[in-house]
């Protein structure tokens, strides 16, 4: 019995012991569980540091995106790739003792207007550093710092001194008189400036902006030209920060083509330009103290060559997710990232913030005129910021406390563009050149006559009214785009659906080079 009682105790004994032994092991593995997905919510898997598998699709795109510059060119053309272009605006900036010849024309006409010209340039010079290895992994690079340079050379020029910077080439009364090709143009050209006594604050931040992120681009490549460009945007943002006036106030006639909004936007996106370009603090210190006045914190907004807050919003959570030159503490840049992220969740449609500014077929739809420029602009930031995410293996952000992805982003973003790209119920891609159906009848000029055809100023206008369509394919214009019952009127006098502009083109490129392939950006500029 007692020999017995001692076998049974000890099996009990044992049994608990096994229990306990089992009980720890099952703990161990899901703690180990546990800490495997803790870490896996605040760190996503490593982005390859190398461009992976090229999108065809996005590819082709991206050159024919790119074509599109090449069609605006003025002045002497180097290395021609369109036929039906020549030289044109060669005398431009004469008057005042200045080449002003290069440069593009904004759209469909051929003025050249200072301030989404150097838009142009500013988002140009993102895509290229934030998507230069993917943009090369598409044979595309040299034809996009090409592009760029044909716009920075003109930007240079136009600010022959400090606190001078002529903003405008032609008179676009009399340039709406005509109907002619821009090789053909007889009409003077008058120069605006804006200056102290008629300052331009958004006008000279913006240029300083292009000029700034352009030095960045041509920095290892031709080091003399990145300094010069870095004088130049110094010396613009001084002349911008002290003399604040909007140029629309100063020179009222420029608000018929474009007005602008205010100038804070342009002084915080110029400032964080020019803080990548120098790491000099003073411009940091700019963007935490008192431009934050001018930050509309926890407002999204609507990227675009008038307001720039969107896209300085998350060009500066840049250094929230990578730090940058001499930066010791970014808290005073969290809410620069945090009203990016409610952006991002503005975008998103299943955010509970979602924007109910959506066509039925989900494009991101604001404005009736030249509607495809915001859901393009919008596309480009989002998969900047889902960029910005995998490659500092940052898994997730919150909506109202729901949570997304960067490749929720990706999605959203890829939608814009196949939207654009022909996946909309009109079936047509509004990226002309783009697969097989695309608008006929842009609204372009030079598009619009015979390059053989001896027309003039007033006796053009048969072109306009021509029921044929343009004798000229505008390759890779991204034309104004769908209403918002998602119809698109083919019409060459339809100027708010059919009309291409420059500024478009780049938002377009830097989406392209986004998805054209995938691999992680690069933490700094320099």
């Amino acid at each position: 019995m007692a020999t017995k009682g001692r076998s049974k105790g000890w099996c009990n004994v044992g049994w608990f012991m096994v229990a306990v032994i089992l009980a720890l092991i099952v703990g161990g593995v899901v703690l180990m569980y546990q800490e495997k997905h803790k870490h896996s919510d605040s760190e996503s898997p490593p982005v390859s540091d190398s461009p992976g598998e090229v999108s065809q699709k996005y590819a082709d795109a991206l050159k024919l995106s790119l074509q599109f510059f090449d069609i605006q060119k003025a002045g002497k053309l180097e290395n021609n790739k369109i036929e039906w272009r020549g030289d044109s605006a060669l005398d431009d900036g004469k008057e005042a003792n200045l080449d002003l010849s290069k440069g593009m024309y904004d759209a469909g006409d051929h003025i050249k207007f200072g301030f989404p010209m150097a838009f142009t340039a500013t988002v140009l010079s993102w895509a290229i550093l934030e998507y230069g290895d993917q943009i090369q992994a598409a044979n595309q690079l040299e034809s996009a710092q090409d592009s760029l340079k044909w716009i920075t050379d003109f930007l240079i020029n136009a600010h022959p001194k400090d606190n001078v910077l002529y903003i405008q080439v032609g008179d676009p009364v009399a340039d709406h008189k005509c109907w002619e090709r821009p090789e053909s143009m007889m009409e003077k050209r008058p120069l605006i400036q804006v200056n102290t006594s008629s300052p331009g604050t958004e006008v000279a931040a913006e240029t300083a902006a292009a000029l700034a992120s352009a030095s960045l681009v041509f920095k290892s490549t031709d080091s003399t030209y990145s300094r010069t460009l870095l004088k130049h945007a110094k010396q613009l943002y001084a002349f911008a920060d002290k003399y604040r006036e909007s140029y629309s106030v100063s020179i009222p006639e420029v608000q018929t083509y474009y007005n602008s909004t205010g100038y804070g936007d342009e002084l915080l996106w110029a400032a964080g330009w020019l803080y990548h370009a120098t790491g000099d603090q003073s411009y940091l210190d700019f963007v935490t103290g008192d431009g934050k006045s001018f930050a509309n914190f926890g407002s999204p907004t609507w990227f675009s060559w008038d307001n720039k807050l969107a896209g300085a919003q998350v060009l500066l959570s840049r250094l929230s997710f990578f730090g940058g030159q001499g930066l010791k503490s970014n808290s005073d840049l969290l809410e620069y990232k945090k009203t990016a992220e409610a952006v991002m969740c503005g975008l998103l449609p299943k955010s509970p913030t979602a924007t109910s500014s959506r066509t039925d077929s989900g494009l991101i739809w604001v404005s009736e005129w030249n509607s495809l420029q915001h859901p393009v602009a919008s596309a480009f930031l989002a998969v900047v910021y889902s960029d910005y995410m995998l490659t500092s293996r940052t898994s997730k952000f919150s909506c109202d406390g729901k949570s997304f992805s960067a490749s929720d982003l990706r999605k959203f973003a890829k939608s814009q563009a196949d939207y654009v790209l022909g996946s909309n119920p009109m079936e047509m891609s509004y990226l002309v050149g783009f697969r097989d159906k695309y608008p006929q009848y842009v609204h372009h000029r030079g598009a619009s006559i015979p390059a053989d055809a001896d027309t003039g100023c007033s006796d053009g206008w048969k072109w306009l009214e021509s029921t044929d369509p343009n004798p000229n394919v505008a390759t890779g214009a991204l034309v104004g785009g769908p209403f918002l019952n998602e119809t698109f009127h083919d019409d060459r006098n339809n100027s708010m659906q059919t009309e291409p502009t420059t500024y478009n083109s780049a938002v377009m490129v830097g989406l392209l080079s986004g998805l054209v392939t995938t691999s992680s950006v690069v933490k700094s500029f320099t």
